[in-house]
C-alpha cells in the first residue's frame, strides 16, 4: 500500500507562486499531479517518470509549472508560478504508471486545495 501525503496549498493572489509537495512511502512508481475544479472532472497536470529523468506536463501548464523529484526524501514537487484564477482546484498527487490520465495511477492522495484571487 502507497500512501502520499500532500501539502503546500493555500491562498495566493494572481501571479503568485506557490509549491506543493507530496511526500510518497515506497519507491518505484511514477508520480504524477492532477487537479480537480468544483463542477469539472479531474485534469492531468504534470508527471514524473520513477526514474526522475523524465516528465511531462499539460500544454496548456507549461513553462509556468515545474515538477521536481527528490528521491532521497521520496518526495515530489509542484513549482507553480504565475499563478492565475483558473488554477483554483484540489491539487492531487498520485502514484502508479506512467500516464496522463487519473486510471492509470492507482493510489492517490487526500489532495490540498489552492486558491488563487485576482
Amino acid at each position: 500500500q502507497v500512501q502520499l501525503v500532500e501539502s503546500g496549498g493555500g491562498l495566493v493572489q494572481a501571479g503568485g507562486s506557490l509549491r506543493l509537495s507530496c511526500a510518497a512511502s515506497g519507491r518505484d512508481f511514477s508520480l504524477g499531479w492532477f487537479r480537480q475544479a468544483p463542477g469539472k472532472e479531474r485534469e492531468f497536470v504534470a508527471a514524473i517518470h520513477w526514474s526522475g529523468g523524465v516528465t511531462r506536463y499539460a500544454d496548456s501548464l507549461k513553462g509556468r509549472f515545474t515538477i521536481s523529484r527528490d528521491s532521497a526524501k521520496n518526495t515530489v514537487y509542484l513549482q507553480m508560478n504565475s499563478l492565475k484564477p483558473e488554477d483554483t482546484a484540489v491539487y492531487y498527487c498520485a502514484a502508479g504508471a506512467w500516464g496522463m490520465t487519473p486510471v492509470e495511477y492507482t493510489y492517490w492522495g487526500q489532495g490540498t486545495q489552492v486558491t488563487v484571487s485576482s
